[in-house]
C-alpha cells in the first residue's frame, strides 16, 4: 500500500479505565495508526503506570509508538517510545538525556515558528502546531493556519503533526498542507471508535498532499 501523506496519531481520552483497552484495541485494528499518546491528568504516577501498561502492550502488539504527555519521569518509569513536551513541561535535552537517544520527544509549538525552530534546534523529533479548529479537548488558547504548515514543510525535514478540532470532515486541507501526522482524539473515541479511524483513513487518502505526485 502506498505510504499515506499523513498519518493518524491518536491521543487517549482522559479516562482509559474499564473497557478502554478493548476500544484502544478496535481502533488500531481499524487502520493505519502511527502512534498512541496516553494523556491523563490529576493521578499519581503509579496510578498512570497501571493504567498505561495495558495500552503499551495494545500498542506494541501492532507496532504503533506509545507516547506518554508531558511526563519524562513517567515516560521513563515505562520505557515507553516517546514523550510529548508542553512548552511547560520540561525541555528536550533534559528529556534526551534522562530517556536516551531512540525517544520520540514531541514538542507543542502552538501557531509559533519561533517555538518550532527551537525545538528542531534542541534535538526534537517532531513539532505540534495547532489549534487549527476548535477543540472539546483543550481550551483554544492558540488558531494556527495552513500557511504554517506549508511554510514547515518547504524549509524543514521534520515531521510536523496538525492537532486541534480535526475530523475526517476537515481534515483534508490539513493533509493537503502539510501535515505529517494528524492529532486526534474526541473524533474517534466520541463514538465508534473503529468506525471513526476508517474514516480519517479515507479522508486521508482521498486528500494527497499537494506537492507530492499520485
Amino acid at each position: 500500500m502506498a505510504k499515506l501523506s499523513s498519518e493518524l496519531y491518536l491521543i487517549s481520552p482522559l479516562d482509559v479505565g474499564g473497557t478502554f483497552p478493548d476500544r484502544l484495541a478496535r481502533a488500531l485494528d481499524a487502520g493505519p495508526v502511527a502512534a498512541f499518546q496516553f494523556r491523563v491528568k490529576g493521578i499519581d504516577e503509579h496510578a498512570a503506570a497501571a493504567l498505561a501498561e495495558p495500552l503499551q502492550r495494545i500498542c506494541a502488539d501492532r507496532d504503533v509508538a506509545f507516547i506518554v504527555n508531558d511526563s519524562i519521569s513517567l515516560t521513563k518509569r515505562l520505557g515507553a517510545d516517546g514523550v510529548h513536551l508542553g512548552q511547560d513541561d520540561g525541555d528536550v535535552k533534559d528529556a534526551r538525556d534522562r530517556l536516551g537517544r531512540n525517544a520520540q520527544i514531541g514538542v507543542t509549538c502552538h501557531d509559533s515558528r519561533h517555538m518550532a525552530m527551537d525545538a528542531g534546534d534542541a534535538g526534537a523529533d517532531y513539532v505540534a502546531f495547532g489549534a487549527f479548529f476548535p477543540s472539546s479537548t483543550k481550551d483554544t488558547k492558540h488558531v494556527a493556519g495552513l500557511d504554517l504548515l506549508e511554510w514547515w514543510q518547504s524549509i524543514f525535514e521534520l515531521p510536523c503533526v496538525a492537532i486541534g478540532g480535526i475530523t475526517p470532515a476537515n481534515c483534508g486541507p490539513l493533509v493537503q498542507a502539510g501535515a505529517d501526522f494528524l492529532a486526534v482524539s474526541n473524533a474517534v473515541w466520541n463514538g465508534d471508535e473503529a468506525a471513526n479511524v476508517a474514516a480519517f483513513f479515507e479522508a486521508i487518502r482521498a486528500n494527497p498532499r499537494v506537492n507530492e505526485e499520485g
